[in-house]
């Protein structure tokens, strides 16, 4: 058992492995919870529409954006545990996703972000609210 005891004011210690800054401001944690407290490098991240001010929450959200922007789905048949984007037969430039959403991970949303920079950027959730109107 490695990671940090805390003593909460009532006297009940709990056990926080992979400490943040953010797993010591949990203070009720509920027994069913999935989430778990994350590594330093691994606080949850969201992609943001620059011109709206939108948080991209799904594909087809992102998929409309992708294709204003010139990106066309491209169907492979040989992994279809990906979504793919590219920007036209002769170009070199692909975005790969995994299939379900959820699953979209901070190196999927910067490779977005590299290959449109002016359209997309990825931002905690916590300094999105300083940004919305």
């Amino acid at each position: 058992m490695s990671g940090v005891w805390v003593f909460e004011k009532n006297g009940v210690a709990r056990l926080i492995s992979n400490p943040t800054r953010e797993s010591f401001e949990h203070k009720h944690t509920s027994p069913h919870s999935s989430s778990t407290p994350t590594a330093p490098g691994a606080r949850p991240k969201q992609l943001l529409y620059l011109p709206t001010n939108q948080v991209i929450t799904s594909h087809s959200q992102l998929q409309h954006i992708l294709s204003q922007l010139g990106w066309t789905r491209y169907h492979n048949s040989h992994n279809p545990h990906l979504i793919q984007f590219h920007r036209s037969d002769h170009s070199p430039h692909l975005i790969s996703l995994p299939k379900t959403f959820s699953h979209i991970k901070h190196f999927h949303m910067y490779d977005i972000v590299i290959k449109n920079p002016s359209f997309f950027q990825v931002r905690h959730p916590t300094t999105l609210s300083k940004y919305q109107p």
